[in-house]
């Protein structure tokens, strides 16, 4: 069945006036154009809907019923398009966004910030997740996207990079490799390691780089949050490997932060359910994050 919203209105403006020239008055149709439209309609029902006389229409048992329950029908749709088309023009409202940890304290408090300037009435509400709950967050709906660590498998996802975070070693300033401006992933041999656990989106990207560069390390310590890891390594369990993006931008007393040659980054995207638009509101904030971290998040 493929009847048209045309037919319908159509069909209802004759039904109010009984009349075709009338209706086609009321909804800038031909009358031939209104015959036309009404014949369709019941071709498409297999049911006669008027009866038509040279003096008079009238609607039959079946037109009855179809009047009675269109009226409501075409009004109740009128108003849902209007609140609909109202929400590109909305300022106000909630948009809720997901992060993994580390995203979360050094990434989304600037993008807060700077909502909270550009559109005050915006309610951006951050939920703190481990990577795998924030993808289970998108994908349920439960938020209006996240923010995540370029996942291993997401082909029901749309994603976009808006930050690429290169890893860096931290240790404590009287160890040896601490003395060296840039440090090799293969001098990481041997040594041992306090690192993220895997429900970080960059634990698997850590041993990827490991192994690629025959870095073999007993890791004695996985940790959830990058402040234990840095606790750990003070108290000289170990040294780590972290996202730039990880480290507090204003330093890390104690420790020595050096960047790990040839340089491996993480890739920082934004992500949300495929063939699912974003609300005005999220898209907004959604546009609003990548600027912010255009703009120079501390990496």
């Amino acid at each position: 069945m493929n009847v048209t919203l045309r037919q319908l209105r159509v069909f209802l403006s004759v039904a109010g006036g009984r009349n075709f020239s009338r209706a086609g008055d009321e909804i800038g149709l031909s009358q031939p154009a209104v015959s036309r439209s009404i014949v369709e309609l019941e071709s498409q029902l297999g049911l006669r809907l008027l009866d038509r006389t040279t003096r008079e229409v009238v609607l039959t048992e079946a037109g009855q019923s179809l009047a009675a329950r269109l009226d409501r029908l075409l009004e109740e749709l009128d108003q849902t398009l209007q609140d609909v088309a109202g929400l590109a023009s909305a300022r106000g409202g909630k948009v809720r966004v997901a992060g993994s940890p580390t995203l979360s304290a050094n990434l989304m408090p600037a993008c807060i910030a700077a909502c909270a300037r550009q559109a005050p009435a915006i309610q951006f509400m951050l939920l703190d997740r481990i990577q795998q709950d924030v993808l289970a967050s998108v994908r349920s709906g439960e938020v209006d996207f996240g923010v995540v660590i370029e996942p291993s498998s997401a082909e029901d996802l749309y994603l976009e990079t808006i930050l690429s975070d290169p890893f860096v070693l931290v240790t404590p300033r009287a160890h040896p490799l601490a003395g060296k401006k840039s440090v090799r992933w293969t001098a990481l041999d041997g040594e041992s390691l306090v690192l993220l656990d895997h429900a970080s989106g960059s634990r698997r990207l850590i041993d990827d780089a490991l192994a690629l560069n025959a870095a073999k390390c007993a890791v004695k310590q996985e940790l959830g949050h990058p402040t234990t890891v840095f606790r750990m390594v003070e108290a000289g369990i170990g040294i780590s490997v972290m996202p730039a993006l990880g480290v507090p931008p204003s330093g890390l007393p104690g420790l020595a932060v050096r960047p790990l040659t040839p340089r491996v980054q993480r890739s920082i995207m934004l992500v949300r359910r495929r063939n699912r638009a974003l609300s005005p509101l999220a898209e907004f904030v959604w546009k609003l994050v990548q600027a912010t971290a255009k703009a120079g998040v501390p990496a």
